[in-house]
């Protein structure tokens, strides 16, 4: 019974990792924020995955979405694109699917974004400035400046992270959070049934 249990968890976050795929498909930029920054709602399955059978295959979900966009368009930076959205992508689906463990109520699903949007947002900032930019082999401190011309608030690399990096990933985790918010009510009996419960 339970590694029936197991295969259906599996398929059903193989699903949920092919839908978060697709939906990277379907990104933009934002105006203050450097056109390789682009946002879209892949999080949202992965929450889904997180909020139903737990942090771990919320998690799983991420890493799934990621392995197929490789294998379906590869990578145009080396896979560091991939490793920052990892990373940030994981911060908000794991804290906010531990929070929810503890209380299944949709306050405290948005309480549990909105301390992972926060979360999300710091370690943005610090994965880009001593990894992704250094990876790229564009030092923050020389690529801030030159923002000036996309974002007039920027000009070093404090008003780079305040004004480019910290919105853009607040407006990212939002915009999940608003559509799971959407889609909390359809999904409350499969999520009434998750994982601890």
């Amino acid at each position: 019974m339970r590694k029936n249990n197991n295969l259906s968890i599996m398929i059903k976050v193989a699903l949920l990792g092919a839908i978060a795929s697709i939906l990277m498909l379907f990104d933009f930029p934002l105006p203050f924020a450097p056109p390789f920054m682009k946002i879209d709602v892949s999080e949202v399955p992965a929450i889904i995955a997180g909020f139903t059978f737990g942090p771990l295959w919320g998690f799983i979900v991420i890493v799934v979405k990621l392995l197929l966009k490789f294998l379906t368009q590869g990578t145009l930076t080396a896979g560091f694109g991939e490793l920052s959205n990892l990373i940030v992508s994981s911060s908000l689906v794991v804290t906010a699917s531990l929070i929810y463990k503890r209380k299944k109520t949709f306050k405290n699903a948005i309480f549990s974004l909105t301390i992972g949007i926060i979360l999300m947002s710091a370690l943005a900032t610090l994965s880009n400035y001593y990894v992704i930019f250094p990876l790229y082999g564009l030092p923050m401190e020389t690529f801030a400046p030159s923002m000036e011309k996309i974002n007039p608030l920027v000009s070093n690399v404090p008003t780079f992270i305040l004004f480019s990096i910290v919105p853009f990933n607040i407006i990212k985790g939002a915009l999940n959070a608003m559509i799971l918010g959407i889609l909390y009510k359809p999904l409350l009996p499969r999520l009434g049934k998750s994982y601890g419960s």
